[in-house]
């Protein structure tokens, strides 16, 4: 679904054709699109009409087409931006998707976003911290560890995230 939120994002931006839209999502995430991902969902998008497919001339070359979001796009993207369902919070890139554009979404929505993540890292925090009193081998227990540093800086992270998103104030810039 993550790959849905970046195409519906970067086409309401401006309209584009599939190998343009492919590589403003590549550059912008640094994540592979590969056609059999790209095109079934513009066909989806097109089906459920939120998007138009038009087609635009080229000289000596077959006509290429060019995606438009529609209204209905834009309503499906705001929902999909505002929405973390808990199946998919636990996901990386489906977080990260949603946090990218967080200027569209209202202080409430950010929050909830941000909420249904830390729900699954928690959770995921909880089951991991479990497993550290079994006695896991003592390699084991160094990924353990490791796992378990990662979600407590992420839970930290997000903190900042939540602050700053009910603050309305851009990202933290790096030094």
């Amino acid at each position: 679904m993550w790959i849905d939120v970046l195409l519906l994002a970067h086409l309401a931006k401006e309209p584009s054709h599939g190998y343009e839209l492919r590589k403003r999502v590549e550059e912008g995430t640094g994540f592979a699109l590969s056609n059999n991902s790209l095109y079934p969902a513009l066909r989806r998008f097109t089906e459920a009409a939120a998007v138009t497919r038009s087609a635009e001339p080229q000289e000596g070359r077959p006509p290429r087409n060019v995606y438009t979001i529609t209204e209905v796009g834009r309503e499906l993207l705001h929902d999909m931006l505002a929405e973390l369902p808990a199946e998919l919070a636990a996901d990386e890139p489906e977080f990260l998707a949603r946090l990218a554009h967080f200027d569209w979404l209202t202080a409430d929505e950010r929050l909830g976003v941000v909420e249904s993540r830390r729900c699954a890292l928690r959770q995921r925090r909880d089951r991991l911290s479990a497993l550290t009193r079994t006695g896991a081998s003592t390699w084991g227990q160094e990924a353990l560890d490791e796992s378990l540093r990662r979600l407590r800086a992420e839970l930290d992270w997000l903190d900042g995230i939540a602050a700053r998103a009910t603050a309305d104030l851009p990202p933290q810039e790096e030094h």
